[in-house]
C-alpha cells in the first residue's frame, strides 16, 4: 500500500515538473473576472465563436450557460449556428481523424484546460490561458505562420488575431557561445513574420544568461480592447473548468464561521461541565 502511494505521489510529482517545464515563459498573472457576469458573457461569446470550431467542451452544456446570466432564448440566437439544442453538448463536427490529417492532432476538449493547466502550489491554469493567447507572434518559418512564446512549435494559429492586431516582438538573448565568448543577439519579427537578427560581442566578469521579449503593438488601442477580451475568455474557460466554484467558495465561508461559532459554544460548555473540578 505504501509503494502504491509513493508511486502516485512521484508520478504527481513528475506530472507537475513536465508541466513546469512547458511553461518556461513566465506567466502573467490573470485578471480575476470569474465573478463577472458581463466578462463571463463575453467570454462566452468568444469561446463558441473562435475555440468551438475546432476544440470541443464536451463537459459542458449549452442550457448550463443560464448560470451566467444567459437566457435560453438569447444561448439559442446567439450561440448556436448549426442546429444544434440549448440542451446539447458543446461538441464539434470535426472527427479526430480529420483534424489529426489536417492540422497534424486532434485539438484538446477544452472543459476542463483551466484546471489540467494549474501548478501545484504555482501559476493557476488561467495565468497560462491568459498568458498564452497574448504571447503569439508572426513567424513565417512555421507551417501555421504562427509561434508562441509559453507553448513554443505550438500547431495552433492565432485564432483571434484580427482582434489582437498586427504586432512586433524582438526576443532579445544574452548568452556564451562556446570559444567566443558572451554576445548579445537580438531577432526581431516583423508583423510579417520575417525575422531580423543582430549580434553584438559584450564583455564583462557579471555576465549571465538571459532573455528579453518584448511586444510592440501597431495599434496600442486594438492590442488593449483584445487584452480585454482575453480576460474575458479565460475568466469563462476558469468558470467552465467548475462551475460550482463560485457557490463551493461561499459555502467554504459559511462553514468557517460556523467552525468559529461552534469553538466559542464548545470552549464556554467545557468551562461550564469541568469549573468544579480541581
Amino acid at each position: 500500500m505504501i509503494k502504491k502511494l509513493l508511486g502516485a505521489f512521484a508520478l504527481m510529482l513528475a506530472g507537475t515538473a513536465v508541466l513546469a517545464a512547458e511553461v518556461g515563459y513566465p506567466l502573467e498573472r490573470a485578471p480575476e473576472r470569474v465573478n463577472d457576469l458581463t466578462a463571463l458573457q463575453n467570454g462566452a461569446k468568444l469561446f463558441v465563436n473562435y475555440c468551438l470550431n475546432c476544440h470541443s467542451a464536451n463537459s459542458m452544456r449549452y442550457n448550463k450557460l443560464t448560470e451566467i446570466g444567459l437566457t435560453d432564448d438569447q444561448i439559442r440566437d446567439n450561440l448556436l449556428f448549426t442546429g444544434e439544442k440549448v440542451g446539447d453538448l458543446m461538441a464539434v463536427a470535426m472527427k479526430p481523424a480529420d483534424a489529426k490529417r489536417w492540422l497534424g492532432t486532434a485539438p484538446p476538449d477544452l472543459s476542463v484546460i483551466a484546471r489540467a493547466k494549474s501548478i501545484n502550489a504555482g501559476p493557476s491554469g488561467a495565468d497560462y490561458i491568459y498568458t498564452y493567447m497574448r504571447t503569439f507572434y508572426r513567424d513565417a518559418s512555421k507551417h501555421t505562420g504562427w509561434n508562441n512564446l509559453v507553448f513554443p512549435n505550438v500547431g495552433m494559429p492565432h485564432v483571434l488575431w484580427e482582434r489582437q492586431g498586427p504586432r512586433e516582438l524582438t526576443a532579445v538573448t544574452v548568452h556564451e557561445v562556446e570559444g567566443k565568448g558572451w554576445e548579445r543577439q537580438t531577432v526581431t519579427y516583423d508583423a510579417q513574420g520575417y525575422a531580423s537578427v543582430e549580434t553584438q560581442p559584450l564583455e564583462g566578469h557579471e555576465l549571465h544568461a538571459s532573455t528579453d521579449y518584448r511586444f510592440k503593438a501597431l495599434d496600442p488601442a486594438q492590442a488593449a480592447q483584445y487584452d480585454r477580451d482575453v480576460a474575458d475568455l479565460t475568466a469563462f474557460m476558469s468558470w467552465m473548468a467548475e462551475p460550482v466554484q463560485l457557490q463551493r467558495k461561499q459555502l467554504g465561508v459559511w462553514v468557517l464561521l460556523f467552525l468559529g461559532l461552534f469553538l466559542v459554544i464548545a470552549w464556554r460548555l467545557n468551562a461550564a461541565f469541568w469549573k468544579h473540578v480541581k
